[in-house]
């Protein structure tokens, strides 16, 4: 039963430090554009080295 005076702290304290990590990413725009990378995979735009006759 004495372990849990040192379990619970911890799990609040990890449980609080997510929750910061998850607003920190919120406020920094991490969510911002989600489909975009998605999108943006999927277009067309390799350029193709032409081979020099030297």
């Amino acid at each position: 039963m004495s372990v849990l005076l040192y379990l619970v702290p911890v799990a609040l304290f990890l449980g609080l430090l997510g929750l910061a990590g998850f607003i920190w990413s919120l406020k920094s725009g991490q969510y911002e554009d989600m489909d975009g990378a998605a999108r943006r995979i999927l277009l067309d735009d390799d350029i193709k080295d032409e081979p020099s006759g030297e």
